[in-house]
């Protein structure tokens, strides 16, 4: 049980200064990003071996992969295709489908908070599906009043999102190794 709690009080630090970051400057710095993978690869490597650092780079990909499809339609950066990829070389392959489930969860509470709050455009989110449901629909004029990408109220801090379901994840680890399920 120590080994989750470990992981867990290990990452702490490096998730709060990414969430910062992403909520304050919309960026998640590379050194973070590339600094948390290869220092969970390292770990794996010294800790496990060959096959603990395979799996960890195995959980990396499948993690990063994940987010491709939104980051060639611009629906996600590059920073968070990266934070999620670390994020799944610190859990591992097995680990890879509950780290998807509670991000996705949580980025849906995230998105929903700051469309209440105001603190997010949904008009990308309406033009979309009224280009996809609506016939009639001009999607010409819809796409000309969009405001443009840059604009803060459209990018939404996922970061805060990825590091809420690594959480979930490694709490649902410990949760699963104090109850004798190793």
């Amino acid at each position: 049980m120590t080994h989750a709690w470990g992981i867990f009080a290990a990452l702490t630090p490096c998730l709060a200064v990414l969430c910062y970051y992403d909520c304050r400057y919309r960026k998640l710095p590379n050194f973070l990003t590339f600094g948390l993978m290869t220092v969970a690869a390292v770990w794996r490597l010294g800790y496990g071996g060959w096959p603990l650092l395979l799996n960890g780079l195995a959980g990396g990909l499948l993690a990063g992969a994940f987010l491709l499809l939104p980051f060639y339609l611009r629906g996600a950066g590059g920073g968070d295709v990266k934070m999620l990829a670390a994020c799944g070389t610190v859990l591992g392959a097995a680990r890879i489908p509950l780290l998807l489930l509670a991000t996705s969860v949580a980025g849906l509470v995230l998105m929903a908070v700051m469309l209440t709050a105001g603190l997010a455009s949904g008009s990308r989110l309406r033009h979309l599906f009224r280009s996809l449901c609506d016939w009639r629909y001009d999607r010409r004029a819809g796409r000309a009043a969009l405001p443009p990408r840059d604009d803060e109220r459209v990018r939404v801090p996922f970061g805060g999102a990825i590091a809420v379901g690594t959480w979930a994840t490694l709490i649902v680890e410990i949760a699963r190794q104090s109850g004798g399920g190793q």
